[in-house]
């Protein structure tokens, strides 16, 4: 099953606050590119009826139908890559270390915290 941690999901909630989306959920969405790697993305939308719908630590969260295989057993961090710069990743259950990419890209509709709110595993 997909996860947070408390660390994403007090960001979340702050960017949430930020951005007057608070009655909105974090819609969580994955997909295979030709390479293999899996492109990940978030943003705050509505809930749809046939969304898998989660409460994470405090956080609404959704994900449609078509990208729950490819989220199971993911689990979204905010952490600091360098000295100073934190930001989301997206870890799979196999990885042992947070050495995934930063998070990078557009956060759907809503926006989220600078930088993105994609990342990219291979």
């Amino acid at each position: 099953m997909f996860s947070l941690t408390r660390a994403a999901a007090q960001q979340i909630q702050q960017a949430a606050a930020a951005s007057a989306a608070q009655d909105l959920a974090l819609r969580i969405a994955a997909r295979q590119v030709a390479d293999g790697s899996i492109e990940y993305g978030m943003g705050f939308d509505q809930a749809q009826d046939e969304d898998l719908r989660l409460l994470l630590e405090g956080v609404a969260v959704v994900i449609a139908d078509p990208h729950q295989p490819l989220l199971e057993d993911i689990t979204l961090d905010f952490v600091e890559l360098e000295p100073g710069a934190f930001n989301f990743i997206f870890i799979p259950a196999s990885a042992e270390a947070p050495e995934m990419a930063p998070a990078t890209g557009g956060c759907g509709s809503g926006g989220c915290i600078g930088g993105g709110c994609g990342s990219r595993a291979g």
